[in-house]
């Protein structure tokens, strides 16, 4: 455990994502189980299949935070560019990993053989290991700090699965909610007063509109649970002796 924060960024690559036609269910799975292993997703950028703009968002968002995973363009088809793409932005060639063939031609054994189309699958940034895909066929890739995961998301959950305490991270964040019948604007102030005084916390707000009424939940973050559960009484008691009704948990 340590007091250092690690940071991820993820890049989402898909023009079907930016169309609309798939929606994406990565973001929310990535920051859960990143959460578990003491990192913290900082940021989050959806590009689409063009290599230029794919080398942009990879070297960007490599060199400011201590991990990057991606998600799609890893498959058969001619538009899953993302491995030749970071391998333009890490400036090495692409190369048929031997492990990574054999897997496939396992896999397809009895699935039609391995064609060429399948075979790109094997490709990866030269230098790279590979990630676990106990779900389907190809395997997903690591090189240095970048994680390379397939788009479909239960396939992105087995990977992240392999992955699990492999990396390097800190103390991860734990919340506790509260709810209350009260707009949020009646309580700003409090609500940023009582973040500066304690530090470590972090106070989101998160209104909603129910039955003709106005209410929030607030959810208070920390690397100590007793420090966010202190914290969360007292926003309580406070709104409660304002004449808020107040419920622990959240509504």
């Amino acid at each position: 455990m340590t007091d250092r924060i690690w940071t991820a960024a993820l890049c989402i690559i898909g023009d079907e994502i930016l169309s609309g036609r798939t929606q994406d269910r990565n973001v929310a799975q990535i920051a859960t189980w990143l959460n578990v292993q003491g990192i913290r997703l900082a940021e989050v950028r959806i590009v689409p299949d063009v290599e230029e703009r794919i080398v942009e968002a990879v070297n960007q968002l490599r060199a400011r935070n201590d991990y990057l995973f991606t998600t799609g363009g890893i498959g058969p088809t001619h538009d899953d560019i993302t491995v030749d793409a970071i391998a333009a932005a890490l400036g090495v060639e692409v190369v048929v990993q031997p492990d990574a063939r054999a897997i496939l031609e396992r896999y397809y054994e009895n699935r039609g053989g391995l064609t060429e189309a399948r075979l790109r699958m094997a490709r990866v940034p030269e230098g790279a290991e590979l990630i676990v895909n106990k779900v389907s066929g190809a395997p997903g890739i690591r090189h240095g700090n970048i994680f390379i995961l397939a788009g479909v998301p239960h396939i992105t959950a087995g990977m992240l699965d392999a992955l699990t305490g492999t990396l390097e991270g800190g103390r991860p964040l734990v919340s506790v909610t509260i709810g209350g019948m009260v707009p949020e604007s009646e309580v700003a102030d409090l609500l940023r007063e009582t973040e500066k005084a304690k530090e470590g916390i972090a106070i989101g707000s998160y209104p909603f509109f129910r039955e003709g009424k106005v209410g929030a939940n607030f959810v208070i973050r920390s690397e100590d649970i007793g420090q966010a559960q202190a914290v969360a009484d007292l926003l309580l008691a406070s709104m409660e002796s304002a004449g808020y009704l107040v419920v622990p948990g959240g509504i």
